[in-house]
């Protein structure tokens, strides 16, 4: 047999072997938690048997064989049952906070373990606000993916209030968002700073000035984010603070994204406010847009680590933090950190 072929398929034994020793420690680690109480655990999150058996991949009344057996353990009714509608009761409720520690200490010891032999493993759900996903999380997936192999990613992007939601819903372990969230229960940690600045197309009057004052910048149309967006929330706190009436703008159009609020501007629709992160790759190619000095108005703002209450991420979302942190203090997000000195 051909001497590399021979190599090839012994590089690929060894690399399956890995994965499936790898497998099987998962589902040790997975073992350390009663499957009753799992069961429980997810009919509590669905509030309800039917959406927990499809989570489960069980039949639904395999689902409630398994909630009795554990009421009848335990000596005491977990769920309320009234006509469709199920709520936990007070004993539900306290065994549905054990089990959440229970579930957080299992993937700690199952992130300790790996981190032993540095074979991290698992699977880790983020949520990034628009602007982070698009124009600061590419380079920084990458290169955590490529420090930790193992580790299967996944991503959700949406505007900071959907973000939020997602975390609170259990969707994703963390999520990095552009302003601050309207639910003050949920953790946030500054990770990096940012600025939100006026561009205008090149053809606009705008363009020939080095600042425009408040009352040019109401005197022309305006595009600004939808409500729920970060950047859209911190940009009006910012016209409060500098005295700039929001009922004295021309706001023509609010659009999704800021890849819209570009086009627009390039378009000749208006002026707007984006993410000087967002356009250091555009200024560097001479784009059809500059940017303005608005007089007395400076939008700064933090890109934030957004986690749910209760104790520290732990597991991989608790190295994806370190990473992180670890990444934006050190500045090495050079191609577009450069662009902001």
């Amino acid at each position: 047999m051909d001497r590399l072929l021979l190599a090839s398929i012994e590089s690929r034994f060894a690399e399956s072997s890995d994965w499936v020793r790898l497998d099987c420690r998962r589902e040790f680690l997975n073992s350390l938690e009663n499957f009753r109480v799992i069961v429980f655990r997810t009919v509590a999150e669905q509030s309800s048997f039917r959406k927990a058996a499809e989570k489960l991949y069980l039949t639904q009344p395999a689902v409630s064989l398994q909630i009795k057996a554990l009421e009848e353990e335990l000596g005491v009714l977990l769920f309320s049952r009234a006509a469709a509608q199920i709520s936990m009761t007070k004993a539900g409720e306290i065994l549905f906070a054990y089990s959440e520690a229970v579930r957080g200490l299992r993937v700690q010891a199952q992130a300790d373990i790996a981190g032993l032999s540095g074979e991290h493993t698992g699977h880790l759900a983020l949520g990034a606000s628009t602007t982070i996903a698009q124009y600061l999380l590419p380079q920084l997936l990458a290169e955590f993916n490529h420090e930790l192999p193992h580790v299967r990613l996944t991503l959700m992007s949406g505007n900071t209030e959907h973000i939020v939601n997602a975390l609170e819903e259990q969707k994703i372990g963390l999520g990095l968002i552009e302003g601050p969230p309207r639910n003050r229960d949920v953790k946030t940690e500054a990770f990096l700073e940012d600025e939100l600045v006026l561009i205008a197309s090149t053809a606009h009057e705008f363009s020939e000035r080095n600042s425009v004052s408040a009352s040019d910048l109401a005197r022309w149309p305006l595009l600004l984010r939808e409500r729920g967006s970060g950047s859209r929330h911190v940009l009006e706190l910012a016209l409060e603070q500098a005295g700039i009436k929001r009922n004295s703008l021309k706001v023509v159009m609010e659009l999704d994204s800021t890849e819209a609020i570009k086009s627009a501007v390039e378009a000749g629709l208006g002026v707007g406010f984006v993410s000087r992160w967002a356009i250091a790759k555009d200024l560097r190619l001479n784009f059809a847009f500059k940017v303005v000095d608005v007089g007395g108005l400076q939008v700064r703002r933090q890109f934030l680590i957004a986690s749910p209450p209760g104790p520290e991420p732990m597991g991989l979302a608790k190295e994806f933090r370190r990473y992180l942190i670890g990444r934006a203090g050190a500045q090495r997000l050079e191609p577009q950190a450069n662009m902001l000195k």
